[in-house]
C-alpha cells in the first residue's frame, strides 16, 4: 500500500525538479517568513537574557536606598520651614546602616556604600577608575566572586585597613605578568595593598547605574571605613554646617555662619546609597514601606532619600521588551500565512495546467488518495524545503544582527523547530485544498480538455 503513496511522491518530485523556477519562487514566502519567526525569537531571547543577567548583576531581592538633595527655592517663603528642617536632617550614615540591620527582621544582607572616580596609579602606569567604600555583604549582595584572594576580614573592616580588592581590568592593566596578591596600588593619595582580585563579568548592563549596577571590571573595593576615615566622611562636613546654622528665637533669627541653604544645595549624605537584600522576594514590599517609614522617622521627616526596587524596574522592563517580541513575533508570522496563501494560490494554477495529466492518471487506474497525494506532496515538499532554506537563513541573520548591531541574538533549538513545523504544517494546510480539487476531476473532462 506505501509504495503506492512513494509511486505519489515520485511524481510530486519530478513535478518540482521540472519546475524549478516556479517552486523556488513559491517557496520564497516561506522562505522569509521561517527566516523573520527564527531571528526575531532570538533578539527575544538575547533579550530576555540580557534581562536575566542584570537581575543576577543587581543582585536578588535587593532594594536600593539612594540619597536626594535639592536645591531649595530663594525666592519660596512658604519652603522657608521646610529649608530649616531639612538642615538638620543627619541624610544617610552608618548609623542608618546599624539602626536597619538591628531593627528590621526581614533583612538578609546590608551593605553601605560611598564611591569616588579618580586615577589609580602602578608604578609608571595609570587608569581612571572609581573606588568604592562597601561592606564585605556587598560582594554577596551582587554575586561578585573572587577570581584570586580574599575578601576583607573583620578586623580590616573595624580599624578601617588600607586595603583593597581589585576589578579585572584593573588587573590585567597592571599585572598582566605578576601577582597582584600582596601588591601595592595608589588611588589618590593613599597606599593600598591588593588582598583579592574579582572575575570579570562580560555581561553588558545599561540605564540602570543609578539603581545600584555599577561597572565592577573597573573598580577599586575598600573597607567603608577606610573610606571614611582615608578619602571622605561628608558627614563631618554636615555636623560643622549644623553647628554654624541659624537658631530661630521667636520671630528673629540668629546667623552664626554658612547660609540657610548651603546644605540643601550640597551633597550632605555621609553614604552615596545602601543596598538592603530581603531574605524572601514576598517581603520585598513590606520592606520597603518599614525602611521608608524608619529613615523618615530618622531623618526628621525629611524626605531625603529615595527607594529603588532594581529588580522590579527590571522585570517591568522584560515585561515590555516580551510584548515588543510577541509584535514583531506575529509580524514575522504574517510572513509565513502569506506565503502559505502563495502556494495555494499556485498549486491551483498548478490544477488547472496540469487537468490532462490528472485525468491520465485517473483513467489508467490511479485513485483519487493518489492524486491528493501527489499534489499534497508537492506543496509539503516546497513548503519544508522553504523552510529548511529559511532556517539557515534565520541563524544566518541573527549572527548578523549581533555583528552589525551589537544586539545579543540567541537562536534556540525549539524557535527553529518551530518555525520548521509551521512551515510544514503551512504545507499541509494550504496543499489540502489544491489537491482535493484535483482528485475531484473528471477523468473523461480532463483528458477531454485542451
Amino acid at each position: 500500500m506505501y509504495k503506492r503513496y512513494i509511486h505519489d511522491i515520485n511524481i510530486a518530485i519530478e513535478s518540482i525538479l521540472a519546475n524549478k523556477l516556479k517552486s523556488m519562487l513559491t517557496a520564497l514566502g516561506i522562505i522569509f517568513g521561517v527566516a523573520a519567526v527564527i531571528s526575531m525569537l532570538a533578539i527575544g531571547n538575547g533579550a530576555q537574557k540580557e534581562i536575566l543577567d542584570q537581575i543576577k548583576m543587581v543582585g536578588v531581592n535587593n532594594i536600593v536606598i539612594n540619597p536626594i538633595f535639592e536645591e531649595a527655592d530663594e525666592n519660596s517663603d512658604s519652603d522657608n520651614g521646610e529649608r530649616q528642617s531639612k538642615k538638620f536632617s543627619p541624610g544617610l550614615t552608618l548609623l542608618d546602616v546599624e539602626a536597619i540591620q538591628e531593627i528590621v527582621p526581614s533583612v538578609q544582607r546590608i551593605s553601605p556604600e560611598v564611591s569616588l572616580n579618580s586615577f589609580v596609579q602602578f608604578k609608571a602606569n595609570r587608569m581612571p577608575a572609581k573606588i568604592m567604600g562597601v561592606s564585605p555583604d556587598y560582594f554577596e549582595l551582587f554575586n561578585l566572586p573572587l577570581e584570586s584572594g580574599t575578601f576583607f576580614t573583620d578586623f580590616q573592616v573595624e580599624h578601617g585597613i588600607t586595603v583593597c580588592i581589585i576589578g579585572a581590568n584593573i588587573k590585567n592593566k597592571f599585572f598582566s605578568t605578576v601577582n597582584p596578591i600582596g601588591q601595592y596600588i595608589k588611588f589618590g593619595n593613599v597606599w593600598l595593598q591588593i588582598i583579592g582580585v574579582l572575575q570579570k563579568t562580560d555581561i553588558t548592563i545599561t540605564g540602570f547605574e543609578s539603581a545600584g549596577v555599577n561597572v565592577y571590571n573597573d573598580n577599586v573595593y575598600i573597607p567603608i571605613k577606610t573610606m571614611l576615615l582615608r578619602y571622605q566622611n561628608r558627614a563631618l562636613v554636615n555636623l560643622r554646617k549644623a553647628q554654624t546654622s541659624t537658631i530661630r528665637f521667636g520671630g528673629g533669627a540668629i546667623s552664626f555662619g554658612g547660609s540657610p541653604q548651603s546644605q540643601s544645595q550640597q551633597n550632605y549624605h555621609q553614604l552615596d546609597r545602601i543596598i538592603v537584600q530581603v531574605k524572601e522576594t514576598n517581603e520585598i514590599n513590606s520592606t520597603t514601606e518599614v525602611l521608608s517609614r524608619m529613615l523618615l522617622r530618622r531623618h526628621a521627616e525629611v524626605k531625603d532619600f529615595e527607594i529603588v526596587v532594581p529588580e522590579l524596574l527590571l522585570k517591568q522592563q522584560q515585561r515590555t521588551k516580551d510584548i515588543f517580541n510577541i509584535v514583531l513575533g506575529a509580524i514575522a508570522s504574517i510572513s509565513l500565512i502569506v506565503g502559505g496563501i502563495g502556494i495555494m494560490n499556485i498549486m491551483f494554477a498548478s490544477v488547472m495546467e496540469r487537468i490532462k495529466e490528472i485525468g491520465t492518471r485517473l483513467a489508467i487506474g490511479a485513485k483519487k488518495a493518489d492524486i491528493i497525494a501527489q499534489f499534497l506532496a508537492e506543496a509539503v515538499l516546497i513548503s519544508v524545503s522553504g523552510g529548511f532554506i529559511g532556517v539557515i537563513l534565520g541563524i544566518i541573520l541573527s549572527f548578523l544582527i549581533t555583528h552589525f548591531s551589537g544586539i545579543l541574538t540567541i537562536v534556540s533549538p525549539l524557535s527553529v523547530l518551530v518555525a520548521f513545523g509551521v512551515s510544514a504544517a503551512v504545507g499541509v494546510i494550504f496543499g489540502l485544498s489544491p489537491a482535493k480539487r484535483a482528485a475531484e476531476k473528471d477523468p473523461i473532462e480532463s483528458l477531454r480538455h485542451e
